[in-house]
């Protein structure tokens, strides 16, 4: 998988559903530079890292490569800590047509919701 977020997290696995959802675990990997700086002593993952998660989660499991149209209903619910909760599941809802992939997600740390969006990318021919 090719990813902009070199290190910065790790695939654990993942599980299709038969109505083409997805469920991926993900480790973070606490010692990335990222954390060093958001923030000194109180790591936060960035909200736009888990942006591009899911996109490339996405383009993971579409075999597509994918162009970020509109992201709506974004709404960060919890701060995600890599220290404290490194292990992270994504719920990726995946449809498609000719043009465009639309992708809902909620991610979770045990029974905390920390993000749930609706995003629409266009499919980037190569």
């Amino acid at each position: 998988m090719q990813t902009i977020l070199t290190d910065f997290y790790t695939l654990q696995s993942y599980e299709q559903a038969e109505n083409g959802s997805f469920v991926a675990n993900i480790r973070l990997n606490q010692n990335h530079e990222i954390f060093k700086g958001h923030f000194p002593g109180n790591p936060v993952t960035p909200g736009v890292c888990m942006m591009q998660i899911v996109k490339e989660l996405s383009e993971e499991f579409t075999e597509l490569k994918l162009f970020l149209k509109t992201a709506t209903n974004v709404k960060f619910m919890a701060i995600i800590n890599p220290f404290e909760t490194p292990d992270l599941k994504l719920q990726l809802d995946i449809t498609q047509n000719e043009e465009e992939v639309k992708v809902k997600n909620t991610t979770s740390f045990g029974e905390t919701i920390a993000l749930k969006m609706s995003v629409n990318y266009k499919k980037l021919t190569t």
